[in-house]
């Protein structure tokens, strides 16, 4: 009987620890270190920012040991690059730039983002710089590592003095919490200066030259950096990474944040809207109208827009609705189409290429734009020629039936209702009259011609 109940509580035990084991494999390999690895590819602009803030809060749930932003970048939007530098100086982990791959390059914002990382690194054969603002200065190109000052852009009135000198105390301040060449940074602002991975690394811009990712973690551990004053090192060996991709989310918002694609929802919206109002009870050119309608809006709101071209927009768009309600045979509709073209052309308030309205879409658009005003200013021409049908002068030339008649005046019904009646005389009852005017309640009839 011992023996039996002995038997018994070892199979309990050993099927707890085959049933524990594979718990307590898993729960060591979790405690690895890991790394959370995001790529950044083109300019930089709201669906960036909330790319890597996603990256950046699954971070902070997984207690990673670090960040990595591998990128390659010809800059982007100013309020985009502040939102990610502000959310790389918030995290309580260490955060690598790392210019990647060979041709890449970290031009304008992606300087003042790598500045701002706890560790820069670049792929030989990358670079990074031209951190000027591009109204005035744009990109230089790789390897560009001096400018005379006779060549350097000069800010041209003061708000172009008060913008480069506000970029260039941030990327100071950037440049000095992180123990940085301050002067270059100063010269990728004023002088749009550029440098190459190893002149980067010469010139103390960036902290390390890594081939591949491989060769990145492996010089980084044991590397000690300041995170809230404190020092914190680095540990890579056996580490995991895990590579977040953008999210459905972020690639709709990267979609619609095109300017090209924002406008476009914004006239679907608005012609859509329009042919239900001409057309009551559709409502399927309604309900696509209203959401692309509500869909632009919201990315425009993202984006840096000129009030100025977002008010001709609005003046345009109201003038072309107006032609359709109030034909004014094409006057409205080709002054409404004038101002949508002027402030598609400035909605923008950014001399980033990438987010700018292509002139080609503003084209397709104003075409559109002229069928449109072509085919209601000829349903207004049709509608001036066609015979009026309610109303008063809608009862002019109708055929009406006699109903009874003395001398000259009777009733007679017409339009299906009995009216009083004056005409010729001897009219007999049944026959057939034609109204000719109407006065008050009388009308005037006539036998047919």
């Amino acid at each position: 009987m011992v023996n039996g109940v002995g038997r018994t509580l070892a199979c309990i035990v050993l099927l707890a620890v085959l049933i524990l084991l594979p718990s307590a494999t898993g729960f060591a390999q979790d405690r690895k270190p890991t790394v959370v690895a995001m790529a950044v590819e083109g300019a930089i602009g709201p669906a960036t920012a909330a790319y890597l803030d996603n990256g950046f809060e699954q971070a902070r749930k997984q207690g990673a040991e670090l960040v990595l932003i591998e990128m390659d970048t010809p800059g982007g939007l100013d309020t985009s690059m502040r939102q990610i530098i502000r959310d790389i100086l918030a995290m309580p982990m260490p955060v690598v730039v790392y210019v990647h791959p060979s041709g890449a390059r970290a031009a304008s914002a992606g300087t003042y983002i790598a500045y701002a990382a706890h560790i820069a690194a670049m792929t030989p054969g990358t670079n990074l710089g031209a951190a000027t603002p591009i109204q005035l200065g744009g990109m230089g190109g790789p390897g560009e590592e001096k400018q005379d000052a006779k060549d350097k852009p000069q800010p041209a009135n003061t708000g172009e003095r008060k913008a480069v000198n506000d970029a260039v105390a941030y990327i100071r301040s950037l440049a000095e919490l992180r123990g940085r060449n301050v002067e270059w940074a100063e010269q990728a602002v004023r002088g749009a200066a550029s440098l190459s991975a190893k002149s980067a690394l010469e010139r103390n811009v960036i902290d390390l030259i890594a081939p591949d990712r491989a060769s990145l973690l492996r010089q980084i551990d044991g590397k000690v950096v300041k995170i809230d004053g404190k020092a914190r090192m680095i540990r890579t060996d056996g580490i995991r990474v895990i590579a977040l991709k953008p999210g459905f989310g972020d690639r709709v918002l990267a979609t619609i944040t095109d300017p090209n694609i924002a406008l476009i929802l914004m006239m679907v919206g608005v012609y859509g809207l329009l042919f239900e109002f001409l057309n009551p009870g559709s409502m399927v050119p309604g309900t696509v109208g209203a959401i692309s309608l509500l869909v632009g809006l919201y990315a425009l709101a993202a984006l840096p827009v000129d009030l100025a071209g977002g008010a001709l927009i609005l003046l345009g768009l109201a003038l072309m609705v107006g032609e359709a309600f109030a034909p004014s045979f094409g006057i409205l509709g080709i002054g409404g189409l004038v101002a949508f073209v002027l402030g598609a052309a400035l909605l923008i308030d950014t001399d980033v290429p990438a987010f700018q309205v292509s002139a080609s879409v503003i084209a397709a658009l104003a075409v559109a734009g002229v069928l449109v005003i072509g085919v209601t200013a000829k349903l207004g021409i049709r509608a001036q020629r066609m015979r009026v049908e309610t109303g008063e002068q809608g009862m002019i030339g109708l055929h009406g039936e006699v109903l009874d008649w003395e001398g000259r005046s009777g009733h007679v019904l017409a339009h299906g209702e009995r009216w009083v009646a004056t005409g010729p005389e001897n009219l007999e009852c049944g026959s057939l009259v034609v109204v000719e005017a109407i006065r008050g309640l009388q009308l005037q009839v006539a036998r047919p011609s």
